[in-house]
């Protein structure tokens, strides 16, 4: 495996930070360096401003076919490289391989749906009262765009604010993570390569906190997308309201799954074991506090402890993995602690709870029974390969428990009662809902939360509106 040192992209070009900074990059897997990633400062940044602004006032007169090929373009290159940056993406983030390639070519999907969006960005045609009076609506790109992403997903979590700021007109700086910069760097390298004009799409790495706080308030940036967790997510959304700035975020999640005493018990246990241990847990809309009714939670806490069990852990490159390494050194003692601290309040530790080995970030898939809901992994996002299955009698204690939390992210139910599903429908406090199999995150349908869970959506056909802005002209005559 050849692991790429990565630039920053500014203007078309690739090249190192001015200061020549670096920071180097670690595979999860070893705990050792396997490259370096440019560290980007001030004037970068001044750089990549200059060429937001440059690109910008080309992209925004460009029509929706012209970005609509481009897009195509770049989508399909992707899919062509999805094998090498796969390996890439294994070496820097640590999910398996296959994931990995999933990740990417999801990710081409979402730029071809976007890249339709960019030809349906409407405005309207509004009656008048007067018959000699016309009264239009114009949609039109709201200017250059900050991005910042986490390291959980490298390419799926810039794709969507790439391909939404692309479609609608907007120039883009995108502050991508430093512990997974290849991958991305690979997407930002089709859509080069596709024939995107200089200056409309740039990279950077660098301090998150001295990114945001250069590019959030300055007077070029429009609009700002962030995704990661609460608390900075709500910092950066002040930060933007203080400049009357658009912002989307995607923030974090603690998502409940009701298992009513109706419900496919074997199938409920198959998807949702496979999605809790999916990139080991450090999914935003991971399955977290089952709810388990007690006709169905033997039978369930059986099956899905054996399929914690049985995975295999290992690094992401070796075949026949199902899960890899946590992404850094800081996510194994934030287990331990959640999950010390819940087995001293009464938990049973059903399987897992530790480390695996001495060398990488390897840790066992964990299943904790009989939670008290005063443990901390109750109430704060573990983020890591822990489920919580916990015991219901009656269905107004699950309803209870699915919004007792100030989080809306995702939620997932399993029944067989249409009277049930209704009930999920009208009362589950969350901004995707998914109801016996596990439907989210495809590029045509909403992606995003209430509550604190963010605002605003990254995917669907409402994703681009967030990129517009909307005048309105009448006129007599």
């Amino acid at each position: 495996m050849s692991y790429p040192d990565t630039q920053l992209f500014i203007n078309g070009i690739w090249k190192p930070a001015a200061s020549g900074k670096t920071i180097p990059v670690i595979d999860p897997a070893t705990a050792q360096p396997i490259g370096t990633v440019a560290h980007a400062e001030i004037p970068d940044l001044d750089e990549a401003l200059a060429a937001a602004k440059a690109g910008f006032a080309r992209w925004k007169t460009s029509s929706p076919m012209e970005r609509f090929q481009v897009m195509n373009k770049a989508a399909a290159l992707l899919r062509e490289r999805a094998e090498e940056v796969a390996v890439w993406m294994t070496a820097e983030q640590g999910k398996p391989v296959a994931q990995s390639k999933m990740e990417l070519l999801g990710a081409a999907d979402t730029i071809e749906w976007f890249a339709g969006e960019a030809r349906r960005t409407y405005g309207q045609v509004i009656p008048a009262r007067n018959p000699s009076v016309t009264q239009i609506t114009i949609k039109e790109a709201v200017g250059p765009v900050a991005a910042f992403t986490p390291w959980n997903f490298p390419v799926n979590q810039v794709v969507r604010k790439v391909s939404a700021a692309l479609a609608a007109g907007c120039s883009i700086i995108v502050k991508a993570p430093e512990e997974t910069p290849a991958s991305p760097a690979a997407l930002i390298k089709c859509f080069a390569d596709a024939g995107l004009p200089d200056g409309v799409l740039n990279l950077v790495y660098g301090v998150p906190a001295e990114i945001s706080g250069y590019l959030i308030p300055h007077p070029l940036i429009k609009k700002i997308s962030f995704t990661g967790s609460t608390p900075v997510g709500k910092m950066l959304a002040g930060l933007a309201g203080q400049h009357m700035k658009k912002s989307t975020m995607e923030l974090g999640g603690h998502a409940p799954v009701l298992v009513f005493d109706d419900a496919d018990v074997d199938a409920a246990v198959s998807v949702m074991a496979t999605s809790k241990f999916r990139n080991a847990g450090q999914v935003c809309v991971s399955p977290t506090r089952f709810l388990l009714q007690d006709g169905i939670a033997e039978q369930f806490t059986d099956g899905f402890v054996a399929a914690a069990k049985a995975l295999k852990v290992g690094p992401g490159s070796e075949a026949g993995v199902d899960m890899g390494p946590l992404a850094n050194d800081r996510r194994i003692p934030a287990m331990e602690e959640l999950i010390g601290d819940a087995v001293a309040r009464g938990a049973t530790l059903a399987t897992g709870g530790k480390r695996i080995g001495n060398e990488g970030w390897f840790f066992e898939p964990t299943v904790l029974t009989d939670v008290p809901t005063d443990a901390r992994i109750m109430n704060e996002e573990p983020f890591g390969p822990v489920a919580i299955l916990n015991k219901f009698s009656q269905d107004d204690e699950a309803f209870e428990e699915a919004n007792r939390l100030p989080f809306g992210l995702a939620a997932y139910a399993w029944t067989t009662s249409s009277e049930r599903s209704q009930r999920i429908r009208a009362e589950v406090q969350a901004g995707m809902v998914t109801v016996n199999h596990n439907g989210l995150a495809l590029p045509e349908v909403p992606f995003g939360g209430i509550l604190d869970s963010g605002m605003g959506t990254e995917g669907g056909s409402e994703a681009i509106e967030a990129y517009l802005q909307t005048r309105f002209v009448t006129q007599l005559g």
